[in-house]
């Protein structure tokens, strides 16, 4: 008997390598989310009757390789092969490379059936489902098992060079990550409990929620011992997810002081590093359609996509800047590359919408082939906030009153239908406009819009059409398509984890939105896929909020980090004579500019003012700097751009001095890093809860139901986790020495403290309590 082959690929790994050609066409056919292909495969299924073989496991040895898959479906009576393909709107607009791809796949599957079971021929079928109205597209074919089984051989051979590599690579890098060596002579302080926790969570498959305060090193303490544990327990990929662009530029310099191959492309150890970056960023021609006839990087992107690869994978050092050069020198599109790359990629570092939104393409890869794959989610604060965002979306009636006056005729019927629904919708829901006295401007709706999902089912199927006809329609119709499809897709999910919401801006001017509330409902099966997950920030508590918003597995583990800090650094100081609370806030202005300008009197230098809102900061400002003319001050405003926020920091020098005023929760509260004299001191004029709005209080209710900790839930932790960050900014070394104003009693409540991180020591509470 011979020897198991050791080398291994899915059918659709082989297809997608050796089956696709000619140019990248991404015209706009949207596909059905994974939930609806799922739901069209299990449809089909159920249409053929008693005897059909779904989901039928294949494999066999070929030419050295071990190949397998899942079938669609067999029919043993009538000897029939099947591969189903969900599709939205005209089939005759998917692009030829697509239709080749899913041909070669029916076909490989095919081989395989004839050589299992001893069939001399077989019929195959590609049936393709419209998952809008449910017709079925069948494409038949009669093929002997000699023929496919000689199509398979030659592809598995085309194949075998390639995975040859691949496995030598595998092979190098295991041995690599096996000999390497912390770059330090020494881990920081909380450093080495937070790496030691982090090999743990990847040995046993856990989740492992890791609060570890700023200045240990968080970026390094978990990359390093994740990449130890690739080749001892097994792990093909891991995947470092950020909230922000510094965050991946953290993680890429890690990396590279722990020797992944430099930017060169020269030396390192055998590991490739891939960043990816979103579309817009990467793309070359900006506002072109992607496929042949528009892009010169989309024609002929798949003849020319193999000596990319190679190229690629030889350069191992895959950042934004390598990625655009390889794609420059051999014709391709660089973010396209960068897609086809992250199958091929040790490390990913990307934002989190790759693993755990709707479309996630790590997330669909790690299904795709079987992949052990460790998480590492850097800022893992934000991903309560950063899920609903994935999980939510809003249709606005001035955009599509707006577009339908410029619509081409195949729309303007099924925008009309929508329109009249909104009209409808706003006059029962008995909504007045905006700030108009006697009738409310917002309304939650228990149940769906009746018959609002078909209204936009037809409106999507009437996009499809026509942006495959006219794709020079532009971005705001293929934004309303996304939108539209977005809308029908979590109203099939839609349940208690969601609102549906109905507000009226003004006359014309209504706004419907799914809006997630608890992102644990979609989240967990995502945290199921990987095989552990390491959720680290400085401000991660209380763990039983993350494990239940976030829909955590029950035996996740929670740790904490000792500090690197000691209380002597920090000067705490609570006003407990203060109030920020709404009704005192006018009355607050100038005790707060007072306390301000004391503290910079005793020691002048830079400090960061911190407020719960616009309106607040913009108050306190204009009274700070008429009182206090002297003190130099600068103000955060609403939607500063990007040269406008570096211009706000450029003012925090070494020598520099003044106030500058920010919002809690905004730009300035979190990610940035002004150690030393660069910042000696901050003032949090609030308690950072959300305002009591009428959303919030149905968070608050959904909340309890579920968990019993509406309050908490909806508003105290949310709210001290802006202040600590915000505060954090002050201690950024163990050489910093600053000071912490907390201008509110409510700081002063046993309750709050308790919540505020315990390096910060006991606070002088001012003034001192009587007796």
């Amino acid at each position: 008997m011979s020897d198991a082959p050791r080398l291994r690929v899915a059918v659709r790994t082989l297809c997608d390598v050796t089956a696709r050609e000619g140019d990248l066409d991404h015209r706009l056919t949207p596909s059905p989310s994974a939930r609806e292909g799922l739901e069209g495969h299990r449809e089909v299924a159920r249409r053929r009757g008693a005897g059909y073989l779904a989901e039928l496991p294949l494999a066999g040895e070929v030419a050295g390789l071990l190949v397998s898959g899942r079938a669609d479906g067999f029919d043993p009576a009538a000897n029939r092969l099947e591969e189903v393909k969900t599709h939205r709107g005209e089939l005759s607009r998917l692009a030829a490379n697509q239709r080749a791809l899913h041909r070669a796949q029916l076909r490989s599957y095919g081989a395989l059936l004839c050589a299992e079971r001893g069939l001399d021929a077989v019929e195959l079928v590609l049936v393709y489902l419209e998952v809008g109205s449910g017709r079925e597209t069948r494409v038949s074919e009669q093929a002997t098992a000699s023929a496919l089984m000689a199509e398979l051989t030659e592809r598995c051979v085309r194949y075998r060079d390639w995975a040859e590599r691949e496995a030598h690579h595998r092979a190098a890098r295991d041995a690599a990550l096996e000999a390497l060596a912390f770059p330090f002579d020494d881990f920081r302080p909380g450093q080495r409990p937070l790496a030691e926790a982090c090999y743990r969570a990847a040995a046993t498959g856990r989740v492992l929620l890791a609060q570890a305060p700023t200045g240990i090193g968080k970026t390094l303490g978990t990359l390093f011992p994740l990449l130890k544990a690739m080749p001892r327990h097994g792990l093909d990929r891991l995947a470092f997810l950020t909230m922000k662009t510094p965050g991946r530029r953290l993680a890429l310099e890690a990396l590279a002081r722990l020797g992944a191959a430099s930017p060169s492309g020269e030396g390192g150890m055998a590991l490739r590093v891939l960043e990816l970056t979103a579309r817009d960023k990467a793309c070359e021609y900006p506002g072109r359609a992607c496929h042949g006839e528009a892009c010169p990087l989309a024609a002929g992107f798949y003849d020319r996509l193999p000596a990319a690869r190679e190229a690629a994978a030889e350069r191992r050092w895959l950042d934004r800047e390598a990625l655009r050069a390889l794609a420059a020198e051999h014709g391709v599109c660089p973010y396209y590359l960068g897609q086809e790359m992250a199958r091929w990629s040790d490390v990913t570092v990307g934002d989190v919408n790759h693993w755990f939104d709707d479309h996630a393409l790590l997330h669909g890869l790690a299904r795709e082939n079987g992949w052990r794959v460790g998480l590492l989610v850097d800022e893992a604060h934000n991903l309560v906030g950063r899920a609903r965002d994935m999980y939510s979306v809003s249709l606005r009636q001035r955009d599509l009153a707006r577009l339908r006056r410029t619509a081409p005729a195949v729309l303007k019927a099924p925008l009309g239908r929508l329109q009249r629904h909104w009209q409808a919708l706003v006059r029962e829901a008995g909504l007045g406009e905006s700030g108009a006295p006697g009738r409310p401007a917002w309304r939650r709706l228990e149940v769906l819009p009746e018959g609002l999902p078909g209204v936009l089912q037809g409106l999507a199927g009437a996009l499809t059409e026509a942006l495959g006809e006219r794709p020079e329609l532009g971005v705001e119709w293929q934004e309303l398509l996304f939108e539209t499809l977005a809308f029908t897709r979590l109203a099939e999910r839609f349940g208690d984890h969601s609102l549906c919401e109905l507000t009226r801006e003004g006359r014309g001017r209504a706004r419907l939105a799914l809006r997630n509330l608890i992102p644990a409902d979609f989240l967990a099966p995502r945290f199921a896929a990987a095989h552990s997950t390491v959720l680290f920030s400085a401000t991660l508590g209380p763990p039983d909020y993350q494990r239940d918003l976030l829909g955590l597995p029950a035996d996740s583990v929670w740790r904490e980090m000792p500090s690197p800090f000691a209380a002597d650094q920090l000067e705490l100081r609570i006003r407990a004579d203060l109030s920020t609370r709404l009704r005192d806030r006018e009355a607050s202005l100038s005790p707060i500019g007072e306390a301000i300008a004391a503290q910079y009197a005793r020691r002048p230098g830079l400090y960061l003012a911190f407020f719960s809102s616009f309106a607040y900061l913009e108050a306190a400002f204009v009274r700070f700097t008429a009182t206090h003319p002297g003190i130099p001050a600068w103000a955060q405003h609403r939607g500063m751009a990007e040269a406008e926020r570096d211009a706000f920091l450029a003012r925090f020098t070494e020598d520099g001095r003044g106030i500058g005023f920010a919002v809690l929760g905004g730009a300035f509260g979190e990610g940035i890093d002004l150690p030393g004299e660069r910042l000696v001191g901050a003032f949090v004029a609030t308690l950072g809860l959300p305002p009591a709005d009428p959303v919030n209080e149905v968070l608050k209710a959904r909340l309890q139901a579920r968990f019993g900790r509406g309050d908490e839930y909806a508003y105290r932790v949310p709210g001290l986790v802006k202040v600590v960050q915000a505060a954090g900014r002050v201690i950024r070394g163990p050489e910093d020495r600053g000071t912490l104003l907390l201008l509110d009693d409510r700081f002063a409540h046993p309750e709050v403290r308790r919540q505020l991180p315990g390096w910060w020591g006991e606070p002088a509470i001012e003034p001192a309590p009587a007796g």
